[in-house]
């Protein structure tokens, strides 16, 4: 199956979506959007690692920063911190201009510190199954640069994380075409989310009419 270009969700959803459904679809479907601390350093560190279009050469890598990617089989687009194209004597790809093959190489940048929900990670590997698709090359490993750490964590993209940003992105395409918003459901993750006046955890505890009745009433309603 292939999706239109009009029908292409933001490929930086996958780590909306793996942190919370709600929060994606309050975001992508809804358009709600809050800034806190952690996502204004986020954003501003962001830009400062973007100069879009602009390549460099570093001995035999070259960096591409901001490039856009997309996928018509996972129905995403979006656009890549840095890509860098390695200088191999292996198996590669040619580039305009350049001699010699050369290998992809993604790289995406952080925030804080490496997480225990693999978000940022799923996020990277939608990133190199679109460029995949666009240069017709394997990538087998990419990185997560973390702006706290100042370090490189290398990552293998694997067929089980392929697999589950297949899942995710096919998931995401059902919510948006139904307009569905998944009720709240708290977690300690809902503390460090920018979207928590919004999103309004707490209604989860709000009993239902029947419930309150039932309780303050000593009867069932018909």
């Amino acid at each position: 199956m292939e999706y239109k270009e009009d029908s292409y969700l933001m490929l930086s959803g996958i780590q909306h979506f793996s942190f919370c459904r709600r929060q994606w679809a309050l975001i992508h479907i809804d358009n709600v959007w809050a800034e806190n601390d952690r996502t204004a350093e986020g954003r501003i560190l962001h830009d400062n690692a973007h100069d879009a279009y602009r390549s460099e050469a570093r001995g035999e890598v070259i960096l591409s920063r901001a490039m856009p990617i997309f996928s018509r089989t996972l129905g995403l687009s979006g656009e890549c911190d840095i890509v860098e194209f390695r200088k191999t004597s292996g198996n590669g790809i040619t580039l305009h201009g350049r001699d010699g093959l050369f290998s992809v190489y993604p790289v995406e940048y952080k925030r804080g510190s490496p997480k225990e929900n693999p978000c940022d990670i799923l996020q990277l590997t939608a990133q190199a199954m679109c460029l995949e698709e666009m240069l017709c090359c394997n990538i087998d490993e990419g990185a997560l640069y973390y702006f706290e750490t100042r370090h490189r964590v290398k990552i293998a993209i694997t067929e089980e994380l392929r697999e589950t940003v297949r899942a995710y992105a096919a998931e995401m395409h059902t919510y948006f075409d139904r307009q569905y918003l998944p009720r709240p459901k708290r977690t300690k993750a809902c503390n460090a989310c920018s979207l928590k006046e919004e999103c309004l955890p707490k209604l989860e505890k709000i009993p239902s009419a029947k419930a309150y009745n039932d309780e303050n009433l000593g009867r069932d309603t018909p």
